[in-house]
């Protein structure tokens, strides 16, 4: 989603961490932004609607504006952000789980790391980060749990079981 705005709005890639830096310049609540399926129940999530909101948003501001620009991205974020805060905490209340990773580009978002530290300690979840020069490199962080897990003595065959839709609300069946 990030990098979809971020070329709406002709900046650069990855757009995650150009957002961010915008966003720390201006106002979320100049404009409304919906926090996609957050009203509706299970942990699945869609940013196609929040983008097309924001590309129709897009459509009508003066862009060129740098102060518009910013608000554009503050509320993006912080749409994005909420909706991520709100289905982790939901996660957390379905599994009874006591620790959440935080992986991802995403994850290097400094708003997302504060608002996310802020909530999980108000319900005493331990979370855990990529450090974060890993942050924005899948085939490093897929690597990197590789090795955790080898170094723990988990191996795995070739006889996995995929599933190309697997919903979130079934993890607990994950063994």
């Amino acid at each position: 989603a990030f990098d979809k705005v971020a070329k709406l709005l002709g900046l650069g890639y990855p757009g995650g961490p150009i957002i961010g830096e915008l966003a720390d310049k201006g106002n979320y609540k100049k404009y409304h932004f919906p926090r996609p399926m957050t009203d509706k129940p299970g942990l699945d999530m869609s940013f196609s609607g929040l983008k097309t909101h924001t590309r129709n948003l897009i459509n009508e501001q003066d862009i060129k504006i740098p102060e518009v620009k910013h608000d554009i991205c503050a509320g993006f974020q912080e749409a994005v952000i909420d909706t991520l805060i709100t289905k982790c905490k939901r996660a957390i209340e379905q599994t009874g789980l006591n620790s959440l990773v935080i992986a991802g580009g995403v994850s290097a978002n400094h708003r997302l790391r504060k608002k996310m530290d802020d909530m999980l300690k108000q319900i005493g979840i331990n979370v855990f980060y990529s450090r974060l020069e890993f942050c924005t490199d899948n085939g490093a962080m897929i690597a990197y749990a590789g090795h955790a897990r080898l170094s723990n003595g988990e191996r795995s065959t070739m006889a996995i079981e995929t599933r190309p839709r697997w919903p979130l609300d079934t993890l607990q069946e994950i063994k």
